[in-house]
């Protein structure tokens, strides 16, 4: 019976042991997820750094500053805006002198498919 009983104390002790492994097993797990969490964020930065530095270099060797190249840009949006203000301008009457034209004209002639499907539905025959 105290075999028994020592028998039991060791496999209690052997479940703790293996518990206590495989908790330790875990936050290994979770420590190297997080370092390699980090060693990945790290690459990334640089990655980026060295595209926004290139980037930077091509804006300064095409169209000097960056200011610049904004202020261009924004010349150029405003220039073709305006030019499509003046043409909505001068095609509005156009526009709508042909809508309604459209709408007032009615033709008063009946097509002659819908003659022949009223006469069939009506038993003439033609």
């Amino acid at each position: 019976m105290a075999q028994t009983g020592a028998g039991i104390q060791e496999l209690m002790a052997a479940e703790t042991r293996a518990s206590q492994i495989v908790a330790e097993a875990r936050m290994g797990r979770g420590n190297r997820m997080k370092q390699a969490k980090a060693d990945a964020q790290e690459l990334i930065d640089a990655y980026r750094a060295e595209k926004q530095e290139e980037f930077n270099n091509m804006v300064l060797s095409k169209g000097g500053t960056e200011g610049d190249a904004s202020a261009q840009l924004q010349s150029d949006t405003d220039k073709e805006i305006g030019d499509m203000q003046s043409q909505f301008k001068s095609n509005a009457q156009k526009a709508v002198d042909i809508l309604l034209g459209k709408c007032c004209e009615v033709s008063l002639e009946v097509p002659t498919a819908r003659v022949r499907s009223t006469q069939k539905d009506a038993g003439i025959d033609v």
